[in-house]
């Protein structure tokens, strides 16, 4: 095997990088996690994830972890309503979504990140997970490279896999091509169903996609209550910076709302009103289509680090994990005669995929911000429900 007696590091400790370690320590390899937050508890997991059969749930049921799965998942949580801007249903598949089980193509369960997370973590072997690991730089050091971290420590690695996000900091050490801006801005937020009424009695566990005047409100509840939920819209890069809006001054975002979703029914006001914990707003980047860089035997990307996924095809994590999947098998696979000709193999396909991937994204989320968004997202989810 060609990992046989390396030392691998993966930096990042997200669905990517818990699922590759999962997959290598099965296979026997000698593999550590090293991620920045202090512990696992350190801050609040984001909005549930759905899985994908040739993918995600792929990665799970490889990884060993699907029967762990079927008892964290959430059922139900997939059920949608689409809504224009005064909260009037259009859509909705509560009563009529069929039912569906593990195996088929269109199940897509849910589960949320923190149980996903914890699943993921109890599978490792003890104190694979060396948590407080930010990472600074490494340089080369015999056929690998001696990384540095942000806590004072310093370690070495004969194959690194950077899983470390959008951001990557190790992205570099590959290739100099940046993120692409796509126009889009999610303005993250968090509110308890007690503190959201109406909003709740809408949402009843599942999803909400609210249309109106080229913006949106997505909505997903949690499986404690909580409902996270992102206004997006279109704005410039420095919006931000440059909008002069306190992030956690619920008063100053309620006001905002009012103003650039003016048209918008107030049954929305609850979720500005009484967010829990400051409003995050997240640029929405992708990698250019062709990106590409020149393989080397001792470092490689998955997740986010190698393809940046904008959020409107709910392939991300997906993505992510099957990049997790494919790297342990290029990585454990006798056909090949070196670690670079593995990896290789591994990128030419990771990026073909993340590819046609990231594209479908990016027009799905040019659809849901254009003047005819709630149309053009009925026929979407009709069509399907139709061919399912």
């Amino acid at each position: 095997m060609l990992i046989e007696n390396k030392s691998i590091a993966i930096v990042g400790g997200g669905p990517a990088g818990l699922t590759l370690a999962r997959l290598l320590q099965l296979k026997g390899a000698n593999v550590k996690v090293y991620e920045r937050d202090f512990n696992k508890n350190a801050r609040v997991q984001g909005s549930p994830l759905d899985m994908h059969e040739d993918s995600g749930l792929a990665a799970i049921r490889k990884a060993e972890l699907l029967e762990e799965f079927k008892k964290t998942f959430r059922p139900g949580a997939d059920r949608t309503l689409i809504v224009n801007e005064r909260a009037e249903i259009f859509f909705s598949d509560h009563e009529t979504k069929p039912e569906e089980d593990f195996g088929e193509d269109h199940f897509r369960p849910e589960i949320d990140r923190g149980p996903l997370r914890n699943m993921l973590l109890e599978s490792l072997h003890p104190e694979t997970v060396v948590w407080d690991s930010h990472f600074l730089t490494m340089e080369r050091q015999n056929e690998g490279w001696l990384m540095h971290f942000k806590n004072g420590t310093s370690e070495y690695a004969d194959l690194v896999i950077a899983g470390d996000g959008a951001n990557s900091k190790i992205r570099p050490y590959l290739t100099d091509i940046k993120p692409v801006y796509s126009g889009i801005i999610m303005l993250e937020g968090n509110v308890s169903k007690e503190s959201a009424p109406q909003i709740d009695a809408m949402i009843k566990g599942g999803k909400i996609m609210a249309f109106g005047n080229t913006k949106n409100i997505l909505l997903g509840q949690k499986g404690n209550g909580d409902l996270g939920f992102y206004a997006s819209f279109k704005a410039d890069e420095n919006w931000p910076s440059d909008c002069g809006l306190d992030f956690s001054d619920n008063t100053q975002l309620l006001k905002w709302f009012k103003t650039e979703y003016s048209e918008w029914s107030p049954v929305w006001d609850e979720l500005f009103e009484n967010v829990a914990t400051p409003f995050v707003p997240r640029l929405i980047y992708s990698m250019p289509s062709d990106h590409s860089w020149e393989t080397q035997p001792n470092l490689t990307l998955i997740g986010d680090a190698a393809h940046v996924m904008p959020p409107f095809a709910g392939e991300g994590a997906n993505m992510a994990m099957l990049d997790a999947l494919e790297l342990s098998e290029y990585l454990t696979n006798n056909h090949y005669n070196s670690l670079q000709e593995a990896i290789s193999a591994y990128e030419n396909n990771m990026l073909k995929r993340a590819a046609i991937a990231t594209h479908e994204s990016l027009e799905n989320g040019e659809r849901m911000h254009s003047e005819k968004s709630l149309a053009t997202m009925l026929d979407f989810f009709n069509g399907h429900l139709t061919s399912s």
